[in-house]
């Protein structure tokens, strides 16, 4: 069995790490989905990555929408940058995109549909051969119960649902609306958001004999 763990919407803060040690212990890997700072750069981004290696396990993770593009440059020095990128784990396929889509806030790094749709294909690309495939977008599909904020408006990219009706993964990890933290299914894809890690939520997911099976956990 292949153990994975997800958190995401970290935003500087380490709190919920020394939980996590347990869970993370029992696992192959951790996913960062995005959002390690709160319009940080490397600095801020290093002290997060720090509390997850003390965690001691390999791990990937990406940008959000509120990182610098110095932390996207971090990761890849660090050999972990999941953004636009695909990883083999086994016959697990991970594929992320970070950022988001754009926000009426102007936040660091924000994508067109049009890049978000690219950026899909080129990590999907590396790993398109994987039997069990995870989609990581930080930014959630349009039109779905882990898109919408406070209003009630849908503010998810219509790339990345378009992307799970016809690419269709066993499972897609977003992140990004904090207060839409649940499930939905896209098709046949499952999609999950714990919400931000301060709320001491994660996402288990375990694989067996090409089943995956997910949840959404929460440490305190």
């Amino acid at each position: 069995m292949f153990r994975l763990i997800a958190i995401g919407d970290i935003h500087d803060s380490l709190k919920c790490f020394p939980l996590l040690a347990g869970p993370a212990g029992e696992a192959d890997l951790v996913v960062l989905t995005g959002d390690l700072t709160t319009s940080g750069g490397e600095p801020a981004a290093r002290r997060v990555l720090d509390a997850v290696k003390r965690l001691g396990r390999p791990f990937v993770a990406q940008v959000g929408n509120m990182d610098l593009d110095a932390v996207d440059r971090l990761l890849t020095a660090e050999g972990v940058n999941l953004h636009r990128r695909g990883r083999r784990f086994g016959d697990v396929g991970l594929f992320g995109v970070g950022g988001s889509n754009p926000t009426p806030f102007s936040t660091p790094t924000e994508f067109t549909e049009e890049e978000i749709a690219r950026f899909l294909d080129e990590g999907r690309a590396e790993v398109a051969d994987a039997p069990v495939q995870i989609a990581v977008p930080h930014m959630p599909p349009h039109a779905t119960a882990v898109d919408r904020v406070k209003s009630g408006a849908h503010v998810g990219s219509r790339s990345v649902r378009e992307f799970l009706e016809s690419r269709r993964p066993a499972l897609c990890l977003t992140g990004h609306i904090h207060e839409a933290v649940g499930s939905d299914r896209v098709g046949s894809t499952l999609v999950l958001n714990p919400g931000p890690f301060a709320s001491g939520r994660y996402v288990d997911v375990r694989v067996e004999d090409h089943s995956v099976s997910a949840e959404i956990v929460r440490l305190v």
